[in-house]
């Protein structure tokens, strides 16, 4: 199984309490830590403007900014945004951030992209919200631009949605016909079916039941359209909450309450719940027999969300010392 972890940036307010201009210190210091640390293939970010679990005006910083930020400051990790929201971007101009981006890290970056759903940020920043079948067919052309500017250096494309018409790209990205493209979302008759077509990694969720289901459904697609299911990569995302002792992990259940409790007081007992009830918590034994389990349903690559990576990273450490050596 392969690793990645999110850098925390703000979206889950994981930089409360820490002054502004501390934030690109915290960050980087956290992207040094992990280019550093061979269990970890990579790094990502969020792609959202407002901060979840409610827009409450909490920083978030933005992820093609970082991605070109951690390109320049690391030197080995992969860099990854989970996910590109297709529509906060004209696709071209995307492509064209993308393969800079790749350019400055020497070949080390991943497409992460998706149709998006955080209604009040589309809404607030002007993007209006488009029905769900609107937003994956806005999605499938996108990544049908990107595959144009990346593999020939120009486009052209008359969609229901987005409209190119000989859009140059120079100099192409460094990875042979651009980065690796992740479809996030388990949509079973549109998403997973442009997955099939496109993806060389998927990301949906990561419950054993879910995880198993959609992979079916993937499966599936590659069948109707010829191709090979084991060409695509399934990851998930995990918020993990590990302990050496279960007194460990449930100081760590009580740290997260204390912390969203400054935001978000009414909220916060539920969201450390939320937390407690993930597929990820336990001791370092009950985490590696959970993915162990997963790895047995086909997942390949895990990323990893710490929530108190920003403060404490001995949870990231233990992860990296006890746990990714037994998948690796």
């Amino acid at each position: 199984m392969r690793f990645g972890t999110f850098i925390p940036q703000g979206w889950r307010q994981d930089l409360t309490g820490i002054e502004p201009r501390e934030h690109w210190a915290v960050m980087n210091g956290l992207a040094q830590h992990v280019d550093a640390t061979e269990g970890w293939e990579s790094l990502w970010v969020y792609d959202h403007f407002h901060a979840v679990p409610e827009p409450n005006g909490e920083s978030v910083h933005e992820a093609w900014s970082l991605i070109s930020a951690f390109a320049a400051s690391t030197s080995r990790v992969r860099l990854g945004q989970m996910c590109t929201c297709m529509a906060y971007r004209n696709p071209a101009y995307l492509a064209k951030v993308a393969a800079t981006a790749d350019v400055i890290s020497g070949g080390r970056v991943e497409m992460g992209i998706g149709a998006g759903w955080y209604e009040h940020e589309w809404r607030a920043y002007g993007y209006g919200f488009p029905t769900a079948g609107q937003r994956i067919a806005m999605l499938d052309e996108g990544v049908q631009i990107f595959k144009q500017l990346w593999t020939n250096g120009v486009a052209t494309l008359d969609g229901e949605h987005y409209q190119v018409a000989g859009a140059q790209l120079a100099p192409l990205p460094l990875q042979e016909d651009g980065p690796p493209l992740w479809i996030a979302g388990g949509g079973e008759r549109k998403t997973l079916r442009i997955a099939a077509e496109h993806a060389q990694y998927t990301n949906f969720d990561g419950t054993p039941e879910t995880f198993a289901h959609k992979s079916d459904v993937l499966r599936g697609h590659c069948d109707a359209i010829g191709r090979p299911f084991d060409e695509i990569v399934r990851s998930a995302n995990y918020n993990i909450v590990i302990g050496e002792t279960q007194a460990d992990v449930d100081d760590r259940i009580a740290w997260i309450e204390e912390h969203y409790a400054l935001t978000l007081p009414e909220r916060a007992p539920q969201l450390a719940e939320d937390f407690r009830n993930g597929p990820l918590v336990g001791t370092v034994e009950q985490v590696v027999e959970k993915l162990q389990h997963m790895a047995g349903l086909g997942l390949g690559y895990a990323i990893i969300y710490f929530a108190d990576a920003a403060y404490d990273r001995s949870s990231m450490e233990l992860f990296e010392s006890q746990v990714i050596p037994e998948l690796r």
